[in-house]
């Protein structure tokens, strides 16, 4: 089973301290590689995590999905599912807008994600 939108901002801290998994419309019965994308991408292609904070959460997941072989085209898949989502918030708000636009363009051209900022 997996969660299927495994985020740190899917999680909430409970008052005595474990974490609770929130947002829960994607748990699923699925390859673990698809959970464990978002974090490998939030650190190897846009720096969200520091280089600290990732080998911390692979050493406790005993497993780096960066070096496993089919990385790179999970990585585009979810990156591409990310900027779709996104067109979907366009008309909500200017910022929504700027970042669907950058996104896009930054697919376009292969260049830029780095400065994708977390929505």
């Amino acid at each position: 089973m997996i969660h299927g939108d495994a985020s740190i901002g899917n999680i909430l801290r409970h008052r005595d301290g474990h974490a609770v998994l929130i947002d829960l419309d994607g748990f699923t019965l699925a390859p673990r590689e698809w959970d464990l994308i978002q974090t490998a991408i939030f650190y190897d292609r846009y720096g969200w995590h520091t280089r600290a904070e990732y080998a911390e959460f692979v050493h406790r997941y005993g497993f780096d999905l960066m070096s496993w072989p089919g990385y790179e085209t999970l990585a585009d898949l979810r990156e591409l599912m990310m900027v779709a989502w996104l067109g979907h918030q366009v008309t909500t708000s200017e910022r929504s807008a700027a970042e669907f636009a950058r996104r896009v363009r930054s697919l376009r051209t292969g260049q830029g994600r780095d400065e994708w900022g977390p929505f």
